[in-house]
Protein backbone atom coordinates (compact mmCIF):
# COMPACT_ATOMS: atom_id res chain seq x y z
CA UNK A 1 0.00 0.00 0.00
CA UNK A 2 2.95 2.66 0.61
CA UNK A 3 4.76 2.20 -2.58
CA UNK A 4 1.08 2.96 -3.87
CA UNK A 5 0.75 6.08 -1.48
CA UNK A 6 4.23 7.18 -2.43
CA UNK A 7 3.20 6.89 -6.18
CA UNK A 8 0.74 9.03 -5.80
CA UNK A 9 2.14 11.41 -3.49
CA UNK A 10 4.61 12.06 -6.43
CA UNK A 11 1.97 12.01 -9.12
CA UNK A 12 0.31 14.77 -7.11
CA UNK A 13 3.38 17.00 -6.31
CA UNK A 14 4.53 16.86 -10.21
CA UNK A 15 0.92 17.79 -11.09
CA UNK A 16 1.29 20.78 -8.55
CA UNK A 17 4.65 21.69 -9.86
CA UNK A 18 3.58 21.85 -13.19
CA UNK A 19 0.62 23.71 -12.35
CA UNK A 20 2.68 26.05 -10.19
CA UNK A 21 5.23 26.79 -13.00
CA UNK A 22 2.95 27.66 -15.55
CA UNK A 23 1.40 30.17 -13.11
CA UNK A 24 4.79 31.35 -12.15
CA UNK A 25 5.78 31.91 -15.94
CA UNK A 26 2.96 33.91 -16.09
CA UNK A 27 3.13 36.27 -13.36
CA UNK A 28 6.63 36.33 -14.69
CA UNK A 29 5.70 37.91 -18.06
CA UNK A 30 2.95 39.91 -16.44
CA UNK A 31 5.82 41.55 -14.49
CA UNK A 32 8.29 42.19 -17.42
CA UNK A 33 5.45 43.28 -19.50
CA UNK A 34 5.62 46.49 -21.02
CA UNK A 35 1.76 46.86 -20.58
CA UNK A 36 1.94 46.84 -16.80
CA UNK A 37 4.62 49.64 -16.88
CA UNK A 38 2.81 52.37 -14.27
CA UNK A 39 1.14 55.15 -15.85
CA UNK A 40 1.32 57.11 -12.27
CA UNK A 41 3.20 57.65 -8.90
CA UNK A 42 0.27 55.45 -7.04
CA UNK A 43 -0.13 52.87 -10.03
CA UNK A 44 1.62 49.52 -7.94
CA UNK A 45 0.66 47.19 -11.06
CA UNK A 46 3.80 46.34 -11.95
CA UNK A 47 5.59 46.16 -8.62
CA UNK A 48 2.55 44.12 -7.58
CA UNK A 49 3.26 41.49 -10.35
CA UNK A 50 6.77 41.48 -9.29
CA UNK A 51 5.98 40.17 -5.78
CA UNK A 52 3.67 37.94 -6.89
CA UNK A 53 6.17 36.44 -9.36
CA UNK A 54 9.11 36.32 -6.99
CA UNK A 55 6.68 34.34 -4.43
CA UNK A 56 5.66 32.06 -6.50
CA UNK A 57 9.46 31.90 -8.28
CA UNK A 58 10.24 30.41 -4.19
CA UNK A 59 7.19 28.15 -4.50
CA UNK A 60 8.25 26.67 -7.36
CA UNK A 61 11.61 25.97 -6.05
CA UNK A 62 10.35 24.67 -2.47
CA UNK A 63 8.31 22.11 -4.57
CA UNK A 64 11.34 21.18 -6.66
CA UNK A 65 12.50 20.51 -3.85
CA UNK A 66 9.77 18.08 -2.21
CA UNK A 67 9.71 16.20 -6.23
CA UNK A 68 13.40 15.56 -5.48
CA UNK A 69 12.92 14.42 -1.84
CA UNK A 70 9.77 12.18 -2.68
CA UNK A 71 11.30 10.64 -5.75
CA UNK A 72 14.20 8.64 -3.54
CA UNK A 73 12.16 8.18 -0.71
CA UNK A 74 11.40 5.00 0.74
CA UNK A 75 9.18 4.58 3.29
CA UNK A 76 10.11 1.58 5.73
CA UNK A 77 6.91 -1.06 7.02
CA UNK A 78 5.79 -0.48 10.42
CA UNK A 79 4.46 -3.87 12.60
CA UNK A 80 1.57 -2.80 14.98
CA UNK A 81 4.35 -3.22 18.48
CA UNK A 82 7.13 -0.38 16.48
CA UNK A 83 7.63 2.89 17.69
CA UNK A 84 6.38 5.37 15.45
CA UNK A 85 8.92 6.98 13.19
CA UNK A 86 9.35 8.69 10.20
CA UNK A 87 8.06 6.74 7.05
CA UNK A 88 5.11 5.55 9.69
CA UNK A 89 1.45 6.05 8.58
CA UNK A 90 -0.26 6.39 11.54
CA UNK A 91 -4.07 6.24 12.24
CA UNK A 92 -5.90 7.42 14.79
CA UNK A 93 -9.15 8.20 16.37
CA UNK A 94 -9.75 11.77 16.96
CA UNK A 95 -12.86 12.93 18.64
CA UNK A 96 -14.60 9.88 17.79
CA UNK A 97 -13.19 9.79 13.77
CA UNK A 98 -10.12 8.15 12.11
CA UNK A 99 -7.43 10.61 10.88
CA UNK A 100 -4.27 9.31 9.02
CA UNK A 101 -1.11 10.79 9.42
CA UNK A 102 1.99 9.95 6.82
CA UNK A 103 5.47 11.10 9.17
CA UNK A 104 7.62 12.09 5.98
CA UNK A 105 10.87 14.75 5.59
CA UNK A 106 8.56 17.05 3.17
CA UNK A 107 5.83 18.57 2.16
CA UNK A 108 3.96 18.78 5.32
CA UNK A 109 0.01 19.72 5.56
CA UNK A 110 -0.49 18.55 2.23
CA UNK A 111 -3.74 15.99 2.16
CA UNK A 112 -3.49 12.84 0.08
CA UNK A 113 -6.91 11.04 -0.83
CA UNK A 114 -5.14 7.31 -0.97
CA UNK A 115 -8.22 4.89 -0.99
CA UNK A 116 -11.04 6.35 0.57
CA UNK A 117 -8.45 7.79 3.10
CA UNK A 118 -6.93 11.20 3.80
CA UNK A 119 -4.08 11.50 4.88
CA UNK A 120 -1.83 14.74 6.00
CA UNK A 121 1.84 14.85 5.39
CA UNK A 122 3.17 15.72 8.98
CA UNK A 123 7.31 16.94 8.48
CA UNK A 124 9.65 16.84 11.43
CA UNK A 125 8.49 21.09 11.90
CA UNK A 126 4.88 20.04 12.93
CA UNK A 127 4.54 19.51 16.74
CA UNK A 128 2.57 16.55 16.13
CA UNK A 129 4.86 14.90 14.53
CA UNK A 130 7.46 15.39 17.21
CA UNK A 131 4.71 14.47 19.57
CA UNK A 132 4.17 11.02 17.83
CA UNK A 133 7.88 9.78 17.64
CA UNK A 134 7.99 7.22 19.70
CA UNK A 135 4.89 6.13 20.33
CA UNK A 136 2.99 3.14 19.89
CA UNK A 137 -0.18 1.93 19.10
CA UNK A 138 -2.90 2.03 22.13
CA UNK A 139 -1.18 4.72 23.38
CA UNK A 140 -2.94 8.75 23.74
CA UNK A 141 -2.17 11.93 23.49
CA UNK A 142 -4.08 14.70 25.66
CA UNK A 143 -3.78 17.88 23.10
CA UNK A 144 -4.58 17.22 20.67
CA UNK A 145 -6.64 14.01 22.35
CA UNK A 146 -6.33 11.36 20.37
CA UNK A 147 -6.13 7.74 20.01
CA UNK A 148 -3.19 5.72 18.13
CA UNK A 149 -5.15 2.73 16.54
CA UNK A 150 -2.83 1.54 14.04
CA UNK A 151 0.58 1.66 12.24
CA UNK A 152 2.12 0.62 8.87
Amino acid sequence: MKSRLLEQIRADLRSQLDRLSRAAMEAHAAATDPGSKAEGKYDTRSLEASYLAAGQARQVDDLVESVRIFETLVLPNFEMEDEIDSGALVKVDLNGETACFLLVPASGGSVISHEDMEITLLTPASGLYQKLLGMKVGQSLAAPRLRITEVS
